[in-house]
């Protein structure tokens, strides 16, 4: 069942939403040759809870982390570590959750560590533009998979190719909620969408195959042929117009 929010419900969401934006704002400035990924951990967290909010992912299932930090080939769900440091041409995946009142936000950025390859720009570039081409059908009726396939036609048009293992999803009380929202698929099916809807849309795109594989830590999640992979993720609320993003800033708010 989808989880009709309330307008008091959406402002709280804002609220978690608009720190979480920030620290993905911020983490540009932080993320650079040399650091590990247990440091952008760390800076995460303490901007969490400085915001008076609690990290959505620390202990999420058991994961161990603020943060989600997920390098080059690592596609989603990567372990921070004081070992893991980024070197020049990473590319550089984090994921973000705030909790606030009892809401959940979730967002996710890929980022250049330095300059990087033409290959690894362009990928994060089609990650991004994918997303967007998927908000395009965010908008009362329109049906869930209208979105799914916009962002699979987008990538593959791109020539890479979408994750089919991990999906978007409905977000609120709790971080997955329904529906579950895969980026690929038929359009015109599954549910109508209506407004105070929200969901964390979120294509994960890889530059070669899209088949993953869970390794030995039991959430670190590879691509199988090795190839680099990007993330990008927004928390979205469907409204009787525009979708709005509650984890995006404005371009003042980024100047």
């Amino acid at each position: 069942m989808i989880i009709i929010k309330s307008v008091d419900e959406i402002e709280i969401m804002r609220e978690a939403g608009a720190v979480t934006a920030r620290i993905l704002h911020e983490l540009s400035k932080i993320i650079q040759s040399g650091v590990s990924t247990k440091e952008v951990d760390d800076f995460v967290e303490q901007s969490i809870l400085e915001n008076r909010m609690v990290p959505a992912f620390k202990g999420y299932n058991g994961f161990p982390a603020s943060a989600c930090i997920s390098v080059n080939d690592e596609v989603v769900h990567g372990i921070p570590s004081k070992k893991r440091r980024l070197c020049e041409g990473d590319i550089v995946s984090v994921d973000v959750g705030t909790i606030y009142k009892g809401y959940y936000s979730d967002a996710a950025r890929t980022y250049s560590v330095g300059r990087v390859d033409e290959a690894a720009a362009r990928l994060i570039t089609v990650t991004e533009e994918s997303f967007y081409e998927g908000l395009k059908f965010c908008k009362p009726g329109y049906r869930l998979s209208d979105i799914s396939h916009a962002i699979q036609q987008h990538v593959e048009n791109n020539g890479f190719s979408v994750v089919r293992d991990y999906v978007g999803h409905g977000i609120g009380k709790s971080m997955h909620e329904d529906p579950q929202i895969p980026n690929y698929g038929i359009p015109a099916r599954g549910p109508r969408l209506t407004a105070g809807m929200v969901f964390a849309i979120e294509p994960m795109v890889n530059e070669g195959d899209w088949q993953v594989e869970v390794q030995s830590d039991d959430w670190t999640v590879k691509t199988k042929d090795g190839k680099r992979s990007a993330h990008y993720e927004n928390t979205v609320v469907i409204t009787e117009d525009e979708p709005l993003l509650l984890t995006k800033l404005s371009e003042i708010e980024e100047s």
